[in-house]
């Protein structure tokens, strides 16, 4: 979404004294072109600045004329065009000036309002800085091209000067001289290295984001634009190289040395980043299971040389410290020893000319075996990190350059056995989601925000169940109380807290044989398998202890019920329901919990249905309104072969709590499915309160109001 989106649905006041020369009404017919555009970058008075600023205004004129066309107030957007060229004409770096003014009095006021920026804000404005870096660098390299040429041809230094603009009548800026030279190939260089580490930083960022996608954040997996911009580079290095060569007498051999080893460094640091894993193995690898995974070269199909054999990229595995000790020597140095043996582990590099990519794709690896290290303390199998590493040998560009090229894969856990599994899924997903961006292989933080903790369980939770349905604060509430062994403590006293490793893997729960993360993996998969839908309709509170439960229940008439996710059993569902005598004493109880296997024999909704003494979804939904979607069908009658049908019922055996006569059921008109969350919420509300002395502010008010 653009700036404009956000800024004009506020307040008119809080943008007094911004629109004086740059009518309001413009700033809204140019919203999104406006801020595509690279003013906050055009810093200086300079010839390139000056040219841009026109280039812009030249933009911004063209961009009105095909909206007049389209416009109910085509007068006025006539007379917006008049006026910014009878204005900025001559002066268009005064508009470059206006219009950042603008944006950024915009943004300030946004970020009063929200604390922060959308993040495809700050995407953009990366991506406009670039493009005009590249831009500055390109018109230096055309300044440092056109030097000698004119010197050649006996151009006096006074009459090189830039054909002025179109409509500008003011002097020419005068172009650098052959004294400048060596300080316009210096200022080159200097501005090559500047964007090469912004592509070096984007390639950084994109290989964290694809980590973050392994816990199931969203990843834009498109290399293309960081191709094109080390493609660009590239261009500029080959560019500039060649002119430094060209111009070396006049440089002087210390100065002509000094800068051909910059260069070549800039060339180093763009073919080596270039060479990545852009599908990446499985982070879980169990032994004898074949795997896949795909490593790309950005610059392979610009510098790649047509060999009499194949380049060939092979894949080792390699544990920790060897990974750390490639790290430390610049990923330089061949490997000496792999730590295990992966079959089918060497793939040609090809380039593809429709695509224009090249790549390497594993399709039929299999780890045969691994030679485990030796492990740090009371560190387990599971905990033990190793990773692919993909490596090849190429020669590149008009010098036949030899490069060794070498991309390490994410952390990977090897396993022999399936009930390894899920220890293994812990170490994955606590290093993807708390490594830093740059690291020794593969150092991560023992203790965590509780916070980030919430986060990460929250983004696994919806991208394994697929759900856009995610956790709530009062979920967070219930499992800070449950990682921490604190019930009695308020969602405020886990705001600050952190969590270690060994509270969310190592150590089990207190009266449990399992620890943390191996209650909610449970969760998880029960849900994903088998609960999906009720889930995503909210009709699971799920996260929420018993002693809660009764507070919920205790007030409510006979047979409400709510489900929520078993304490005491890994992936386990149960049904708490109240159950209320004739003197008014209530008792709640807890059937026996379903796990996967259970309700794949028969599913939840129709085990809701079996049971008469349910009655109403907590706070008071009819459960046949509530669930009756969920019903399956029942066969009745004969089947297609002669058979009479037949049916599986659950029944509960009945408490010996005495009973009245079953006081009536309210069958008032149902609500539509979307209220019902609306209501949950209330009587949610109303149970807390009065689980507090009828206080205000408890974790379900709060929660639900966020979630609405």
């Amino acid at each position: 979404m653009s700036l404009w989106s956000f800024v004009s649905h506020m307040p008119p006041e809080q943008f007094s004294g911004l629109f004086g020369e740059f009518p309001c009404n413009l700033r809204s017919l140019l919203a999104d072109w406006l801020e595509n555009q690279p003013w906050e970058f055009i810093t200086g008075t300079d010839s390139f600045c000056t040219s841009v600023a026109g280039a812009l205004l030249s933009a911004m004129v063209e961009k009105l004329r095909s909206l007049a066309s389209s416009n109910e107030q085509q007068c006025q957007v006539l007379q917006h065009i008049s006026n910014l060229e009878n204005t900025y004409r001559r002066d268009p770096l005064r508009l470059v000036a206006i219009v950042k003014g603008i944006l950024e009095g915009e943004r300030a006021a946004l970020l009063k309002r929200d604390r922060h920026l959308p993040l495809s804000f700050h995407r953009r404005q990366e991506e406009l800085k670039f493009g005009l870096d590249l831009q500055r660098l390109q018109h230096r390299v055309g300044e440092i091209q056109a030097l000698p040429a004119d010197e050649a041809a006996g151009v006096p230094a006074e009459d090189r000067r830039e054909t002025p603009g179109k409509g500008d009548s003011s002097p020419p800026p005068r172009l650098a001289s052959p004294q400048d030279l060596p300080a316009l190939i210096l200022e080159a260089v200097k501005e090559l290295e500047g964007a090469k580490l912004q592509v070096l930083k984007r390639l950084h960022i994109w290989k964290r984001q694809q980590q973050l996608a392994g816990n199931g954040a969203v990843f834009e997996e498109n290399l293309a634009p960081l191709q094109k911009r080390c493609e660009n580079l590239v261009d500029v290095y080959f560019q500039l190289q060649q002119q430094v060569v060209a111009v070396g007498r006049e440089l002087g051999s210390d100065l002509l040395s000094r800068l051909l080893e910059r260069l070549n460094t800039v060339l180093s640091a763009l073919v080596e980043s270039s060479f990545l894993v852009e599908k990446q193995p499985p982070q879980v690898l169990k032994t004898q299971t074949k795997f896949q995974a795909s490593v790309r070269f950005l610059l392979g199909p610009r510098l790649l040389q047509a060999s009499a054999k194949p380049y060939v990229v092979k894949a080792d595995i390699v544990t920790e410290k060897q990974a750390r000790e490639l790290a430390l020597g610049g990923y330089s140095t061949p490997l000496s020893e792999s730590t295990g043996e992966i079959v089918h582990n060497t793939v040609a590099l090809e380039i593809n000319s429709t695509s224009v990519t090249s790549c390497a794709t594993f399709k039929n690896m299999l780890l045969k075996k691994i030679k485990r290290c030796e492990r740090k303390g009371s560190e387990s199998v599971t905990e033990e990190k190793c990773a692919v590493l993909f490596s090849t040998d190429v020669t590149l560009g008009p010098g036949n350059l030899p490069f060794h090229l070498q991309a390490l894969s994410l952390p990977i856990v090897v396993i022999v056995h399936g009930n390894q599994d899920n220890n293994a899924k812990a170490t994955v997903l606590w290093d993807n989601a708390f490594s830093e961006l740059e690291r020794i292989p593969f150092v991560v933080a023992e203790r965590v925000p509780w916070e980030k903790m919430c986060e990460t369980l929250n983004l696994r939770f919806m991208a394994e169940v697929q759900t856009s349905k995610g956790l709530l604060p009062e979920h967070y509430f219930f499992l800070a109380q449950k990682i921490f062994n604190n019930s009695s403590a308020s969602p405020e006293d886990f705001h600050n807290r952190s969590v270690s490793w060994a509270q969310f893997n190592k150590e089990i729960l207190p009266g449990r044989g399992f620890t943390f993360w191996q209650w909610f993996d449970g969760v998880l998969d029960l849900t994903k398998r088998c609960l999906k839908s009720y889930w995503s309709d909210r009709l699971i509170i799920g996260f929420i202890s018993k002693q809660y439960v009764s507070k919920l229940l205790g007030p409510k008439p006979d047979g409400t019920f709510l489900l929520r996710f078993s304490d005491s059993e890994i992936g386990g569902i149960t049904i708490a329901h109240v159950i209320r005598g004739k003197d008014g004493s209530f008792q709640v109880e807890n059937i026996q919990p379903f796990s996967a296997k259970d309700l794949h024999i028969r599913s939840l909704g129709d085990r809701i249905r079996d049971l008469a003494q349910l009655r109403n979804l907590y706070p008071d939904k009819p459960k046949d309104q509530a669930f009756g979607s969920h019903y399956n069908k029942e066969q009745m009658g004969k089947d297609g072969r002669g058979y009479v049908s037949t049916a599986i019922k659950m029944t509960v055996e009945s408490c010996v709590v005495p009973r009245g006569p079953e006081p009536p059921v309210s069958r008032s008109p149902g609500l539509p499915p979307h209220q019902l969350f609306g209501h949950w919420r209330e009587m949610l509300l109303g149970g807390w309160r009065a689980a507090q002395g009828g206080g205000v502010g408890g974790p379900w008010e709060r929660g639900w109001e966020e979630a609405e």
